[in-house]
């Protein structure tokens, strides 16, 4: 781990793109072209724009439990409503991550409500190392997170290199 921590400070000191920022954690969006992104989950789709356009489409794996919104955590819900891109993971357990803001301010007060936590750590995501190559292509026929959207790990290379950190993403039902 010290070694590895050297050479990513070393890279970083020479220049490297999208090396050196802290470890486990890069800013994402070097060629940033996308402002904004939605989910449309009944669709299993997530669309990207680019001054209102949509400019790439991706299929999505969602949560265990895909219907209706996360009310708490473990429920195995993807959220529901408009949250943003706030941090990237090029160490995540899913090739590459970038974390949404689930969960926001209403989701707190409605899991406060209930007396439940609301849960966290939603994101973006690669494929599980698990799933077999056979079906990289197709993961999205079944939904297998605990709550996040997942995308083929080529496809979570591009968005990581076309979203910022900020960016909306709006889920839809």
């Amino acid at each position: 781990m010290l070694r590895r921590a050297f050479f990513v400070g070393l890279a970083g000191l020479l220049g490297f793109p999208g090396i050196g920022h802290a470890v486990g954690v890069q800013r994402p969006g070097r060629r940033a072209r996308i402002d904004l992104l939605r989910c449309v989950k009944h669709e299993r789709k997530l669309y990207a724009y680019r001054d209102g356009e949509v400019v790439m489409t991706f299929n999505v794996a969602l949560g265990r439990e895909p219907r209706g919104h996360k009310v708490q955590e473990g429920d195995g819900r993807t959220p529901e409503g408009r949250y943003y891109i706030t941090a990237a993971r090029h160490d995540s357990d899913f090739h590459l991550s970038l974390k949404i803001s689930y969960p926001n301010t209403e989701d707190r007060a409605r899991a406060h409500a209930l007396g439940v936590p609301p849960g966290g750590q939603i994101m973006l995501h690669g494929l599980d190392p698990a799933i077999e190559a056979e079906w990289h292509d197709r993961h999205w026929l079944f939904n297998w997170t605990n709550g996040c959207i997942a995308v083929t790990n080529a496809e979570i290379e591009v968005l990581w290199d076309s979203v910022a950190l900020g960016t909306p993403i709006e889920i839809l039902a």
